[in-house]
């Protein structure tokens, strides 16, 4: 107990310095981006609020936004009010940065997480099948299929999904998380999940396929060793095989796979979400880039790493329950 106790607080404190040398890595280049952008986020400002507004008004709020600091000064400015947990207050939304992300997370990651296991267990599964039926007809015809929607844009894709489905078949609504009109304290669960599933659906396409044809790969190099081979000599059938030597060893690489796609989910989600207009994280760093809201850039970009990061370190975690060699490794 005292060892497992020992490896974890090792894990934690080797990771936490990490994250936090990459979060401080991530905040100096998106800065740095963001200060290059051609937008002019005072302007964009001024548009947003509709009326006029004189160049001594102009000047005022350019002063209060620090405009003409040099690029590391208003950073280190940022920085300091980061590390008090003041994310500032966005341009678009007139309101602090840190709320809107916590609203808008929670449809983000419902979004996700289906899509996350949706492409999981579709991808293991078929990967399964195309290995167990290596070089037969099954095998040929998914394979095809994976190839070409891996390489299909999840935006185009959602398209498709939305003309199909929502505007001729009409099973799914167009958009949005909850009905038009409706407050959101009178929204039933199968109403959110009805609006969820399409893009969902649509995102789980961005990486199921790849999960798929990983597994199969790895699945034919299992059934081509040795000791494969001596389980079926020994009269081992398809099925019994595949449990009892093709999951085990199968299962980590999947797992990889699995987890490293959490930062191709979120990329993804920007394209999906604004396809359905649907009201997440994804939707809000679009519209904060195209309208220059850098509070709200900045504190989404600093959340999607750390996001990222907190799913990687759930992964490392889970491989020394799948893998004991792993465990006895970190001892």
């Amino acid at each position: 107990m005292k060892g497992t106790l020992k490896r974890l607080a090792r894990v934690f404190v080797g990771y936490g310095i990490k994250i936090l040398s990459l979060l401080l890595a991530v905040s100096v280049i998106s800065f740095t981006l963001v200060s290059a952008s051609p937008v002019d986020p005072v302007q964009q400002y001024i548009l947003g609020l509709g009326t006029a507004v004189s160049p001594e008004q102009r000047a005022e709020i350019e002063s209060y936004w620090g405009v003409h600091e040099p690029p590391a000064e208003r950073y280190l400015t940022w920085l300091s009010q980061v590390l008090r947990g003041n994310l500032g207050e966005s341009a678009i939304f007139r309101r602090p940065v840190a709320d809107i992300i916590g609203e808008r997370f929670v449809n983000s990651l419902a979004l996700m997480l289906c899509a996350w296991v949706l492409a999981g267990i579709t991808g293991f599964a078929l990967g399964c099948v195309m290995g167990m039926y290596q070089g037969r007809l099954p095998d040929r015809l998914l394979k095809k299929a994976c190839y070409v929607l891996s390489s299909v844009p999840t935006f185009w894709l959602g398209l498709v999904f939305l003309l199909v489905f929502s505007v001729w078949l009409k099973w799914f609504p167009i958009g949005f998380s909850s009905p038009v009109g409706v407050l959101s304290r009178e929204v039933t669960l199968w109403q959110k999940l009805h609006h969820l599933a399409l893009p969902a659906f649509t995102l789980s396409f961005l990486s199921f396929a790849n999960i798929a044809l990983h597994t199969r790969q790895k699945l034919v190099d299992v059934l081509n060793s040795e000791y494969v081979l001596f389980a079926k000599a020994r009269g081992e059938g398809p099925f019994t095989i595949l449990r009892r030597h093709g999951l085990r060893n199968i299962l980590l690489p999947a797992l990889t796979l699995q987890f490293a796609s959490f930062a191709e989910l979120f990329g993804g989600s920007v394209l999906a979400e604004n396809v359905f207009s649907y009201p997440g994280l994804g939707s809000a760093v679009s519209a904060a880039g195209l309208q220059g809201d850098v509070p709200l850039l900045l504190g989404i970009t600093l959340f999607s790493a750390l996001f990222v990061c907190a799913g990687n370190l759930i992964a490392n975690l889970l491989y020394g329950a799948v893998d004991p060699q792993i465990r006895e490794v970190g001892k």
